[in-house]
């Protein structure tokens, strides 16, 4: 005998201790459990839907002989040295979608130029610690610029809704192949944690340069070079021109970017986005909501999520970037802003859960924005965030009220300890929010009240703004070529595109723009 797979239903201590999974397979098979020789968890998945929390998993049971490599999870992907004579690509922006497309085009025999307008993932730190400590925003490193993208110092959540396993199947690959652990590969929501992404993030950037590509740090884009038609390359801050096909993977909140295309008359639109606050509650109470249980989460399961869906007068309320056991951090990338984001380490150890808690914003709703045309979106979106800062002195102390009183329309007259390492203070936040927007989300939260008790408290805090959900801004591109459609050789990519919503999503999208232009590349070359 082998291998063989079960998928079996059990209690969370058989799911998360290895002896007593052992014993249960053992009863399961009828067999001696010398015979086992190994067990691996191909999938894992956590079913709170009723009192009794179970976990699901599919598991290779390895009877009379060990596991061999072949058995692993782990199908890494190969990367070869580029010739002196490979042709070149340009991948503006080091995010998932950028470091993806310059992998993939390694795998086609393309050189990538990878232009990041940020520091290393290891020198954004300092940037990133004085946006907490001083309320100082360099608009070039910050939260959501540098390498990593926003992603890698905001949770490094890897849940994707994307149908197409493959693909999925291969980025997390890539991840696991670059340091991650083989738990992305199991489990249902897997998840890296900010505090282990960087040294992914890293490893991937030393196998482009060990593979021949170019990875240039500090260097912003302020052009794009058009010729009849044609991208034919890029100018940089500093007025150096580097030529070759473009994949513009900048972010969803490079605006200057936005801004520039606007100008030359690339065809760019307004694009819907969603916007709201931060709900932050103690993951204890979270945890008791969640499992059913006045004792919490005990000890064997991981800190509780939650996820939360209605429709408030033909507009959708809901959660976003869920964080168990995390932080809620200040995620502006300039001056005279306030946006908050969240994340949460590997452990999802802290005190709190955080959680985006928005309201669906569509261009129609914004008629008395039209005279800003396709940037009427980003303006909406501006304009909160100056708002909200304007409220907290030029600082990155947050607004926030308690819940309960965001419902009742009131002021906090004191607020809970929070995660926000910028402090908060005690201000009107259903005000500070356009009036349709908050009173869809009291609306919400009254809902979500009544589907999970306790969820509607006063210990929990709505801490403003989240605006930074996605692009304002779609980059229309063909749907066969990925290319713009109507500029040759700039191929619009991931979540500053409007093609993306995730560090996955993001991933899987520049790893089909970089394929599609190799291909161009191959057939200009026949």
């Amino acid at each position: 005998m082998s291998k063989t797979t079960l998928q079996v239903r059990v209690d969370p201590e058989i799911a998360y201790v290895h002896l007593r999974l052992l014993a249960e397979m053992s009863t399961r098979l009828g067999i001696d459990i010398n015979r086992i020789k190994d067990i691996r968890i191909v999938k894992r998945s956590i079913d709170a839907r009723q009192r009794r929390v179970m976990v699901n998993l599919t598991v290779d049971v390895f009877i009379d002989e060990e596991a061999t490599s072949e058995d692993s999870l782990l199908r890494p992907v190969g990367y070869c040295a580029l010739g002196d004579d490979a042709p070149s690509a340009i991948v503006v922006g080091a995010g998932p979608a950028g470091l993806f497309a310059a992998l993939r085009l390694i795998e086609a025999g393309v050189k990538p130029v990878l232009l990041e307008r940020g520091k290393s993932v290891g020198d954004r730190g300092k940037d990133m610690a004085r946006i907490a400590r001083e309320g100082v925003v360099d608009p070039d490193s910050n939260y959501c610029f540098g390498e990593g993208g926003a992603g890698a110092y905001s949770d490094g959540k890897l849940y994707t809704r994307s149908k197409k396993r493959g693909p999925v199947d291969k980025i997390l690959n890539v991840l696991v192949q670059h340091g991650a652990k083989e738990d992305i590969l199991v489990d249902a929501h897997p998840h890296i944690g900010t505090d282990r992404l960087p040294q992914v993030i890293k490893a991937i950037r030393e196998t482009i340069l060990r593979c021949g590509g170019e990875v240039r740090f500090q260097t912003r884009v302020d052009r794009l070079i058009v010729k009849e038609g044609k991208t034919v390359g890029v100018e940089t801050a500093s007025g150096e021109q580097i030529t070759g096909p473009v994949i513009l993977a900048t972010g969803h909140s490079a605006r200057d970017v936005y801004r520039f295309l606007d100008s030359e008359n690339i065809k760019i639109e307004p694009k819907g986005i969603a916007v709201g606050v931060r709900v932050e509650h103690p993951q204890e109470l979270i945890d008791r909501i969640q499992y059913h249980s006045p004792k919490g989460r005990g000890k064997y399961l991981p800190a509780a999520e939650y996820s939360m869906l209605t429709r408030v007068d033909d507009r959708g309320v809901y959660s976003f970037c869920m964080c168990p056991g995390g932080f809620i951090i200040p995620a502006a990338t300039a001056p005279g802003q306030l946006v908050v984001n969240g994340m949460s380490p590997a452990s999802r150890g802290t005190r709190w859960a955080n959680s985006g808690m928005v309201v669906e914003v569509l261009p129609e709703d914004l008629h008395e924005y039209d005279s800003y045309g396709n940037l009427k979106v980003m303006k909406f979106q501006e304009e909160i965030e100056t708002r909200f800062s304007d409220d907290s002195n030029g600082t990155q102390n947050a607004p926030a009220q308690r819940l309960t009183d965001f419902v009742d329309g009131r002021l906090s007259k004191s607020l809970p300890t929070t995660s926000y390492a910028a402090g908060i203070h005690p201000a009107r936040v259903d005000k500070l929010l356009p009036e349709f927007v908050s009173s869809r989300l009291r609306k919400g939260f009254i809902e979500f009240g009544k589907k999970s008790r306790g969820f509607l408290t006063a210990e929990a805090a709505v801490i403003g703004a989240e605006t930074r959900t996605s692009s304002p801004v779609r980059i229309p591109r063909d749907p066969e070529t990925l290319a713009h459609v109507e500029i040759d050789g700039l191929y619009p990519c991931g979540e500053g595109a409007g093609y993306a919503g995730g560090i996955v999503s993001a991933a899987i999208d520049g790893d089909r723009c970089a394929a599609s232009l190799a291909s161009e590349l191959k057939k200009q070359a026949e």
